[in-house]
């Protein structure tokens, strides 16, 4: 009984032990900084001096911050890029499910992107947008068309910052999309042939029912992610574009704490940004949920 007793003991020793480093990296890097930048947003700071208690002022003047709005906008607006990343993600890995010579290469060659460093790849779009010697124009240029400077236009600098993150991260998804369709058992095709389904019918109510749980997953990641876009624009537009219309929230709230030193005022819009982005997971859960497919 005693030896039990110790086994049980020591084996519960190991396990605090393993639990210990996760949970103190929760505590110091995740809810110690909530805490700290919640208190933040009801002060007047600047993020070395004393924190003066301000109460809601930092929200108040949000009401009235037009900037804040129009980041706001910004970034909803790059978040159309979700959508359209997903579809092609898709249909790219619907192509590359089949059993055809080359696959495997195309599949590299889609995922090098994802691997590749977010501020080399921004560089790089950056040169290739440029309105003089820009790869995209030269192009263009071949079909007589002649484009503008993509990111020194207010009408062209969002769609030019979505293209270059669809790009950016086609190969993640459709990976995963592959993945998904792979698992899918041959049976359920083989009995919808024999029943004579077309094609849309197929996709209709075998694959994308399928596929479903995965396009959750991304939907809800990337609306996560796309809240928080900075390095984009940092690098392609420092000073957010003309007419500031390619800041995102995420580079006012950067902008207002390390350039202006209103870090009470970053933090209060951090909150509203933390609770956007909680509100929409909970919102996409809530949908899943109402929409589970149950494969049995």
């Amino acid at each position: 009984m005693n030896t039990k007793s110790s086994l049980y003991r020591k084996e519960r020793l190991y396990g605090y032990l393993f639990i210990t480093p996760p949970i103190l990296g929760l505590l110091i890097f995740v809810l110690f900084p909530f805490l700290y930048s919640l208190y933040g947003s009801f002060t007047d700071w600047d993020g070395l001096g004393q924190m003066n208690f301000i109460g809601l002022a930092n929200f108040k003047d949000l009401l009235t911050d037009d900037l804040f709005y129009k980041a706001m906008f910004n970034t909803f607006y790059l978040m159309l890029g979700i959508p359209i990343g997903l579809l092609l993600a898709l249909l790219l890995a619907m192509g590359l499910n089949r059993k055809i010579p080359g696959t495997t290469t195309f599949r590299v060659i889609y995922y090098i992107p994802v691997i590749s460093s977010l501020a080399a790849v921004s560089i790089m779009w950056n040169w290739a947008y440029n309105g003089d010697y820009g790869l995209v124009n030269q192009f263009l240029a071949l079909f007589g068309i002649e484009g503008p400077n993509w990111l020194a236009n207010k009408d062209t600098v969002k769609p030019a910052l979505i293209i270059m993150t669809v790009w950016k991260g086609l190969g993640y998804t459709m990976l995963l999309y592959l993945a998904a369709l792979q698992s899918v058992s041959r049976t359920y095709y083989e009995a919808a042939e024999l029943d004579g389904a077309n094609g849309l019918q197929i996709f209709r109510n075998i694959t994308w029912p399928m596929v479903k749980p995965v396009t959750f997953f991304l939907v809800v990641t990337n609306i996560i992610g796309g809240s928080q876009i900075f390095t984009e624009m940092n690098i392609m537009t420092p000073t957010g574009g003309p007419e500031y219309s390619s800041a995102s929230i995420v580079f006012y709230i950067w902008q207002k704490a390390f350039s202006n030193l209103q870090m009470g005022y970053a933090s209060a819009m951090a909150m509203i940004l933390g609770i956007f982005i909680f509100v929409i997971t909970l919102v996409q859960f809530k949908l899943n949920e109402r929409s589970a497919y149950d494969g049995d």
